[in-house]
């Protein structure tokens, strides 16, 4: 969509205000918003903004910024009232020179992947995050499902689902093609698919979803959580992310029809690249101190560092193939989470994977029929298979000694999200905690 097209657009739909919306470095959504009759001259000319107090962005002394409009990325807001219409915009953010601003996530990502553009290559991602619903709260902080439901339940009178298909329907409203939706393992948890695409519009569409799902759910009464483990004792949410590689005429670079697996060699050092650097990837697919409370044996959350093709409990697993569908042939990881900020997170996971291609990696044996969960230490450290960090400081050590991370990511983004996040641990370092009260209270 051009300019002029987004103008008959905005008119037809009968908006009266546009948000400019852009992520910070830690995936908090940001916004502009403005009256429609200024959208001509921000389309021509783009709009300034003080980006001092954004997480991430410039100094006080460096602080004006300058957004421009991706027009492909409207979208009417289903939620806003008829008599103030609302549409939304991303914006890539520039700096006063005209450079694209090296701390924008969302340009971050383009950057890599224009890089593989003049490779032939297309990166595609399918991620699938999950969600909690929850009662309102009524000044408990801890939070009650909303639901009994458990993994792909029904039921005729599934106050649930009634919520779940008015979520897919403002969803596809916004220009997400969504495939399906489903009760998810634990009470009041849910996942809507929606159709795989490249990296930058799947990473549009998480950030889309996730307010869309909140401001949804708002209005039904509701709390929805993208935290990745709310509730202790249940399974917590993640966002397993499919990736594939393409060339422009659209053959799916994993396939080789010829290999057990039906992988190609790119496929197989893809993988390699992203085990490889597990560990240090972490910290940007896995990025709170919650996540890490998720990422234990027991849950279906992946701990342990392999692939497989029929095992849920590896880092990597590979969807089994059907006959004559070998534009489906892709990489499922399983560990990022849906607090991740998606630009940053898709970088990182792309950036890995072409570490391994380039060097030529090479994985190693997959771990098939075996339940990671039940081997004991010694017979995983024997078997060469490693673990994810256990904590969010951890997991931040790890990618502070990996320079091939830090120099996807780049200074200024490596630098501000490193601050934001040994921050957050630090304040939650400190933290007394209710585990601590009924432990220590009475017995220390």
């Amino acid at each position: 969509m051009d300019a002029k097209d987004l103008l008959k657009r905005v008119k037809d739909d009968e908006i009266k205000f546009i948000s400019l919306q852009f992520s910070d470095v830690t995936g908090a959504v940001k916004s502009v918003d403005m009256p429609v009759r200024g959208l001509d001259a921000a389309l021509e000319d783009g709009v300034w903004f003080d980006g001092s107090s954004v997480e991430g962005f410039a100094r006080i002394q460096e602080s004006d910024m300058h957004l421009r409009l991706d027009p492909d990325t409207y979208a009417v807001l289903p939620w806003s009232s008829q008599e103030r219409r609302r549409a939304r915009v991303f914006c890539d953010i520039y700096m006063p020179d005209g450079k694209s601003f090296e701390g924008d996530p969302r340009g971050l990502l383009k950057r890599l992947l224009a890089k593989i553009s003049e490779r032939g290559w297309i990166y595609n991602v399918g991620p699938e995050p999950e969600f909690f619903l929850f009662k309102p709260a009524n000044g408990d902080i801890h939070p009650v499902p909303h639901d009994i439901g458990g993994y792909f339940d029904f039921s005729a009178y599934d106050e649930a689902a009634r919520v779940r298909t008015s979520l897919m329907d403002a969803l596809d409203i916004m220009g997400l093609e969504v495939e399906v939706g489903h009760h998810e393992v634990a009470l009041g948890q849910h996942e809507i698919d929606f159709r795989f695409a490249d990296a930058l519009r799947a990473a549009d569409n998480v950030m889309t979803l996730k307010y869309t799902v909140k401001a949804i759910a708002a209005q039904q009464g509701l709390t929805a959580s993208f935290m990745p483990k709310p509730v202790f004792g249940m399974n917590g949410s993640g966002m397993h992310c499919h990736q594939s590689l393409f060339d422009k005429k659209g053959e799916n670079l994993f396939f080789d029809g010829k290999d057990e697996y039906h992988l190609s060699k790119v496929a197989y050092s893809f993988i390699a690249g992203q085990l490889a650097h597990a560990r240090a990837l972490a910290a940007l697919v896995a990025p709170t101190v919650n996540s890490y409370k998720r990422l234990v044996p027991g849950y279906e959350a992946p701990v342990y560092i392999g692939w497989a093709q029929i095992n849920r409990s590896a880092l990597i697993r590979i969807p089994r193939y059907t006959e004559g569908r070998h534009k489906s042939m892709r990489a499922e990881l399983r560990f990022p989470d849906p607090s991740s900020n998606p630009y940053l997170a898709f970088a990182g996971m792309l950036a890995a994977a072409l570490d391994g291609i380039d060097k030529g990696l090479t994985p190693p044996k997959p771990l098939n029929n075996i339940n990671l969960y039940h081997l004991e230490k010694e017979e995983r450290v024997r078997m060469g298979v490693g673990e994810l960090p256990g904590s969010l400081a951890e997991a931040l050590d790890e990618l502070e000694r990996d320079e091939m991370l830090k120099s996807a990511l780049g200074n200024s983004i490596f630098e501000a999200f490193s601050r934001a996040k040994w921050e957050e641990w630090d304040d939650y370092r400190i933290h007394v905690t209710d585990y601590e009260i009924q432990r220590y209270l009475e017995t220390a």
